[in-house]
């Protein structure tokens, strides 16, 4: 199932959501009680949850080319468009980027996807995008967005979330993180793959080298006429 696929049954499925319910919906989820939260005969009240991941390899250095993209960005790329879709089209569209997300921010994406769409829908689109993302380890109670890109050596984020994406909350972050937030029209706006390309691979920026629907390589002319 490609993400092209994805985005016509997305289309055509029920409803026309915007940005607005999409993070409405995410406050739902996020807000919502979990199953790790309902106390058992079992719990021990002085061991932690088990945290999503290996926590015990280091971080890898910060780069720009590393993004997050949080629950509420990857449930808009799908189900609205817009601008949500224009910046990751970019990242879908390089191979040398990397998308970062924890099981748990992918966990939170489906379930936004499901309570606006259809579980199916949200189930298929969880298989693309745990084959795009690099997975990163979460501990149990942080902030999904904020401990992927931690965890994963991101510097920018991608979110819909006004106490992230808000001046205060960008100081402070950049306080304790050498990470940027910015809603998807932000960020569609200033990732540019030909300033990084020097500085992330090398060389001349040779264009996109992915298709952003399949994810399948992009060949070269030179390839196209052998």
């Amino acid at each position: 199932m490609t993400f092209g696929d994805l985005f016509d049954r997305a289309a055509a499925s029920a409803g026309d959501p915007d940005e607005a319910a999409v993070r409405r919906a995410l406050d739902e989820v996020r807000s919502a009680p979990t199953e790790d939260d309902e106390p058992t005969d079992d719990d021990d009240p002085t061991e932690d949850d088990e945290p999503t991941g290996d926590l015990a390899a280091d971080p890898p250095d910060p780069s720009p080319a590393r993004v997050v993209a949080d629950a509420d960005a990857l449930a808009a790329d799908l189900l609205v468009g817009g601008a949500a879709r224009e910046g990751l089209d970019a990242l879908r569209s390089h191979a040398w980027t990397t998308l970062l997300a924890s099981d748990r921010l992918l966990d939170d994406a489906e379930a936004v996807i499901a309570a606006l769409s259809d579980p199916e829908l949200a189930a298929d689109w969880r298989d693309a995008a745990e084959a795009w993302r690099e997975p990163v380890a979460q501990p149990p109670g942080d902030h999904p967005a904020l401990a992927s890109a931690y965890r994963g050596g991101a510097m920018q984020i991608v979110s819909l979330d006004p106490s992230l994406t808000g001046p205060g909350a960008a100081a402070g972050l950049r306080e304790r993180l050498p990470v940027s937030v910015r809603e998807p029209r932000a960020f569609a706006a200033v990732f540019d793959p030909a300033k990084l390309y020097p500085d992330a691979v090398g060389g001349e920026y040779p264009g996109p080298d992915r298709d952003p629907r399949t994810m399948a390589p992009v060949r070269t002319d030179e390839e196209q006429h052998r």
